[in-house]
């Protein structure tokens, strides 16, 4: 019997979104966005797989030079092995080149930026972290953010209804 590889899914040849982190968008203006490996358990890669994963309460950190993904939960699957203990919070190591590592340390230490988990998507058939290098908004810049897509949705609804 040949193996055979699963289909990616895919969207107009980008990679297709798991999971998304919305409130990134939301509390963060994001400057610079990475791609990260991840060093996964096999039943971890079923779950995802199986939607089963979650990045609300995730976070990244940059602990003795190496970049690591705290927070994310994965839910094991009912049909995960017995012989497994399943740890759905457990931290996971980001793999990324040494010289990207390198250059996000500096940023974070120095310039006070924050990495963020993006969204959890794949690429040619690997699970992949979007991170991003971020910095905190403040309430103000919340409710400015949010006046401004009340008025291009507001401005949008006008020109449909003047067209019409």
């Amino acid at each position: 019997m040949a193996w055979r590889r699963a289909a990616v899914p895919q969207r107009n040849g980008h990679p297709m979104s798991i999971v998304a982190n919305k409130k990134a968008y939301h509390d963060y203006f994001i400057e610079e966005k990475l791609e990260a490996g991840m060093a996964l358990d096999g039943w971890e890669v079923k779950a995802i797989r199986a939607g089963r994963a979650q990045l609300k309460e995730a976070y990244v950190v940059v602990k003795n030079g190496e970049i690591l993904l705290l927070g994310a939960h994965i839910t094991p699957l009912s049909t995960a092995s017995t012989h497994v203990h399943a740890d759905p919070t457990r931290t996971r190591k980001l793999l990324l080149h040494a010289e990207e590592i390198k250059k996000l340390i500096g940023k974070v230490e120095r310039a006070g930026y924050a990495l963020i988990p993006l969204d959890l998507h794949y690429t040619k058939g690997r699970i992949k972290l979007a991170i991003g290098l971020a910095k905190g908004k403040k309430d103000y810049d919340k409710r400015e953010t949010e006046k401004k897509r009340d008025w291009e949705k507001e401005k949008a609804q006008l020109m449909r209804n003047k067209r019409g």
